[in-house]
């Protein structure tokens, strides 16, 4: 089967990549921006949630990075450190093959760290605002080299408390530096902004025409007073039975209240937002994605920085008070292709927010007026049951992975603490038998770790015939890296 992304006369090793990721045909924001990008054009792109956007910036960046060049060539600006991370993944499954290294960089890691892994060969970073001022005021980002800016989530970060470090690095770019600005809405204030700092802008506007939105994410609401509201909720998800789901909320306190009722009525779930560590976050994100719960309650902080492509429904316990988040949250579900379902839970007080929210969007949300009493009896039955499968299937469950070996990830249990550098990986890989430089992809080399993508479906024969390898004159085990 021909890859559709051929037409865009892509590096053969991104379009091995591609067809390891099952992206097969371009999304509708992958089909106009990646000509653009390719070309070099500044542009503002308006596409929805869940669109495929990411992948298209990180493709014609992917494209264009010269690997022989060990300088930072695509920097990368988003709001949270798990949206940083998730592009960076991204980047990294399209460039592998290429050999195209990618780095996150964002608050609360040791800068130190940071700075020995910039040192490193790094095309390209991905961070949030305040920790990439940091590295660029201290020199250990140097922009000279930089061919595309992309600010992701480009209406929060061109607003309020990020503008001005926005504008720091916007106007210290190369003059030929290429510039994106991505976001699911764009306002006035981002427009002065992009006219100021961009040239020649290609203005691209993901439209959707009214049926098909309505067919990919159905938007409910439903009265009930406050007191009430859990029941209630235990009532939707029942009558719902959804396979997998978000709750939002708008503080931290109910998101952890919520958590607790939830827990005691022996539901399988997590909880997420902003007091917990960025390490905790990312492990709940990461069994959220492989199935190990079902129901994740979230503050805000989801809204934005979570890539899931099946979440069946989204229930707002809390209406959102910024209208704008309310696109975002609803965003979690209907991604791509799929269809999905949004349910907002008002109280009387909360009417006023849920009337700007329709002002703003242009749509009536059609209202819940009754649940019915049989379809959450048989609901609460089979939604009880998914759980229990899940509970069951926890352990011997494992995150699918791509069937296409044809690059394997190698963990290695030593690491720069041992005075280990990339150079004595790849020459400890170049001796194996069966093994070339053209086999050996991107090296991590982390404190007490490093990581080895090994190329061209060599990776299973090389586990299968060493068990360790001799690096700095060292032993060092080897093995399948399963993170």
């Amino acid at each position: 089967m021909v890859n559709k992304f051929e037409k865009f006369n892509l590096d053969k090793n991104i379009i091995k990549s591609l067809n390891n990721m099952k992206y097969e045909e371009p999304s509708k924001v992958q089909d106009e921006v990646i000509p653009f990008l390719l070309n070099k054009n500044d542009i503002i792109v308006k596409s929805k949630t869940g669109s495929g956007k990411t992948a298209s910036f990180a493709i014609p960046i992917v494209e264009k990075i010269d690997i022989n060049n060990n300088c930072v060539q695509g920097l990368i600006i988003a709001p949270t450190r798990e949206l940083a991370l998730q592009i960076k993944e991204e980047i990294q499954n399209i460039g592998r093959i290429k050999k195209v290294r990618c780095s996150a960089i964002f608050g609360k890691q040791p800068l130190k760290d940071q700075i020995s892994e910039l040192k490193q060969r790094v095309h390209i970073v991905v961070g949030t605002p305040g920790r990439i001022i940091d590295h660029i005021g201290r020199g250990t980002i140097d922009l000279s080299n930089i061919k595309f800016f992309i600010i992701d989530e480009a209406d929060k970060m061109l607003n309020k408390g990020f503008v001005d470090d926005m504008k720091s690095i916007l106007s210290k770019l190369p003059k030929n530096c290429c510039k994106g600005m991505f976001s699911a809405t764009i306002d006035d204030n981002m427009q002065s902004i992009c006219q100021k700092y961009m040239k020649n802008i290609k203005s691209i506007e993901i439209k959707s025409d009214d049926i098909n939105i309505k067919k990919q994410i159905s938007e409910y609401c439903i009265k009930v007073e406050k007191e009430n509201k859990y029941e209630v909720l235990k009532d939707i998800i029942y009558s719902e039975c959804p396979k997998s789901l978000i709750i939002f909320a708008n503080t931290r306190d109910k998101v952890d209240e919520i958590y607790k009722k939830m827990k005691k009525d022996k539901f399988i779930l997590n909880e997420i937002h902003g007091d917990m560590s960025q390490d905790k976050r990312l492990f709940i994100i990461k069994d959220f994605k492989e199935n190990k719960f079902n129901i994740l309650v979230s503050s805000d902080i989801t809204s934005r920085g979570i890539h899931i492509d099946d979440i069946s429904l989204v229930i707002n316990y809390d209406v959102p008070e910024d209208k704008e988040n309310y696109i975002h949250r609803i965003g979690r579900t209907g991604r791509v292709d799929k269809l999905g379902k949004a349910i907002t839970m008002v109280s009387s007080r909360e009417e006023k927010y849920l009337n700007e929210i329709e002002n703003y969007t242009g749509n009536k949300i059609e209202e819940i007026i009754y649940i019915n009493e049989d379809d959450i009896k048989n609901g609460k039955e089979k939604f009880e049951n998914i759980q229990k499968n899940l509970l069951k299937n926890k352990k011997s469950n494992k995150l699918e992975k791509n069937t296409n070996n044809e690059v394997t990830k190698i963990y290695l249990n030593v690491g720069k603490k041992k005075k280990i550098r990339v150079i004595d990986i790849v020459g400890a890989f170049s001796n194996v038998k069966g093994l070339t430089n053209e086999d050996i992809g991107v090296i991590e080399v982390k404190d007490v770790c490093s990581y080895v993508d090994i190329l061209n479906y060599k990776g299973e024969n090389f586990l299968k015939n060493n068990k360790s390898i001799i690096i700095k004159k060292k032993e060092v085990k080897v093995k399948r890296d399963n993170s």
